[in-house]
């Protein structure tokens, strides 16, 4: 994976004033579009594609600063006019390019990137592998943003939102796993940007047979191949380190990559104030 990582950057550089097709680029690279752009985010602490933009506005200020007009850089950099290239070189450096051409700077270039392997095993990957036959999650969903790290207030309001009889009610319910209540995050965008909007669901698994009541929101998930990360402890820290973790240590170490679906986190066990937890992180993964 840090091999085709790799790959890909120097393809990207190669591809900085053409239209950059990641698809194509990652259909070479014996690995998925998915997954490159999930693994990608979680290593580089950014999207792919905000890369792409930052290294074309870096390259882009060298022929600012030169003197080429503006409309020329605008379209060789694959902008239909000045001042939408304008828009996307602020958005980089803070400044626009004509006071870049007047003072030279500021500039806030972005470095082409290199991935290294670096596993230390520092952290706990409590790992298993399961085959699932298709089943169904059903529960209450919303649309929330993403946010990388701590509690998520939105997530958190639309679960406080529920009465205490109806997260009883759900927990009756599961029939399959994974088990007990489960937080489910869907239609992630694949670049995982913060701020970007998911779909998140309160709910249980059950047979993709299970009826489902008219009060709930339901998901089909296929039949396929999970990686489950068991996690104790801080509470939601110890899931984010386990999380992050999988993208820095556990992928670039197996030979296994994301695959399309939800993300699932199952909460076996928990303190009376949620500070601590025992979980089971669920991730639709298919040999690589």
């Amino acid at each position: 994976m840090i091999a085709a990582l790799n790959q890909l950057i120097d393809q990207i550089e190669n591809r900085l004033a053409d239209d950059v097709d990641v698809a194509e680029l990652v259909a070479g690279l014996g690995t998925t579009e998915y997954h490159v752009r999930r693994m990608f985010s979680s290593l580089a602490g950014m999207p792919l594609s905000e890369y792409i933009r930052r290294r074309r506005m870096t390259v882009a200020s060298a022929d600012v600063v030169a003197g080429d007009t503006l409309l020329s850089v605008a379209a060789r950099y694959g902008y239909g006019s000045a001042e939408a290239f304008g828009r996307a070189f602020r958005s980089v450096h803070g400044v626009g390019p004509a006071e870049v051409r007047r003072d030279g700077g500021p500039l806030h270039p972005q470095s082409q990137l290199r991935f290294r392997l670096t596993v230390e095993g520092n952290t706990s990957m409590d790992t298993r592998i399961t085959e699932r036959p298709a089943f169904r999650l059903i529960g209450h969903a919303a649309r929330v943003p993403l946010i990388h790290e701590g509690i998520n207030p939105h997530i958190q309001a639309h679960i406080t939102s529920l009465p205490a009889t109806e997260h009883a009610r759900l927990k009756d319910l599961g029939t399959t796993e994974p088990p007990g209540l489960l937080q489910v995050t869907a239609d992630v965008d694949p670049d995982y940007t913060e701020g970007s909007e998911l779909t998140y669901l309160h709910g249980v698994a059950v047979d993709e047979t299970t009826p489902v009541a008219d009060d709930l929101d339901a998901l089909e998930v296929p039949a396929g191949t999970w990686a489950v990360f068991r996690t104790e402890g801080e509470h939601p820290g110890a899931l984010q380190s386990a999380w992050a973790a999988t993208a820095t240590e556990w992928f670039p170490s197996n030979r296994w990559q994301l695959r399309p679906g939800p993300s699932i986190v199952a909460v076996l066990d928990r303190s009376d104030d949620f500070s601590t937890a025992t979980c089971e992180l669920w991730l639709p993964v298919q040999r690589a």
